[in-house]
């Protein structure tokens, strides 16, 4: 999905993808090297007791099997170069932990946007962006954003999803 968004917005020679794993990164690329990282890490802790989905692959993306959040924190924190920047999604559930763990790896928060699924439902997701060795003031809360409106994808979503 990430190429196919770097080709469809035109930016092949401003963005390079890489999909490989996440311990291997700082070998790959480096401490202190990129300016940007961008992730999406399983959202779920991985307890007995939890819920997982049958299918292997969706499993280990959405719950800790594999790896997480101390690691794709501190992962983050190693690649990217003081006053880079960190994108991800997460979960409100777990803003508490992550706001801890972002500060002990060096990283502040910047932003955060919340993403409600309708109109009547709790966020069920974040936008965060933060930057290493910032400030630990200027925390923004941006607008949410609302996913479904009448049934269908709202006029925000739509927008980011096909340029309407």
């Amino acid at each position: 999905m990430a190429n196919r968004s770097v080709l469809l917005n035109g930016l092949e020679d401003q963005v390079t993808v890489y999909n490989d794993d996440l311990s291997q990164a700082s070998q790959i690329f480096g401490k202190d090297s990129v300016d940007v990282v961008t992730v999406n890490p399983p959202y779920f802790s991985n307890l007995s007791t939890s819920k997982k989905n049958p299918n292997e692959y969706l499993a280990i993306a959405r719950h800790e099997i594999k790896t997480d959040l101390r690691s794709v924190i501190q992962t983050s924190s190693d690649l990217l170069k003081t006053g880079g920047k960190l994108y991800m999604v997460y979960r409100p559930d777990r803003l508490h932990e992550l706001m801890n763990v972002m500060t002990h790896f060096r990283l502040a928060i910047k932003r955060i946007q919340f993403i409600y699924p309708k109109v009547d439902r709790k966020s069920n997701m974040m936008l965060v962006s933060a930057i290493k060795d910032g400030k630990e003031t200027g925390l923004n809360i941006d607008y949410p954003i609302t996913v479904y409106q009448n049934g269908e994808y709202s006029k925000e979503v739509k927008k980011m999803l096909y340029g309407e």
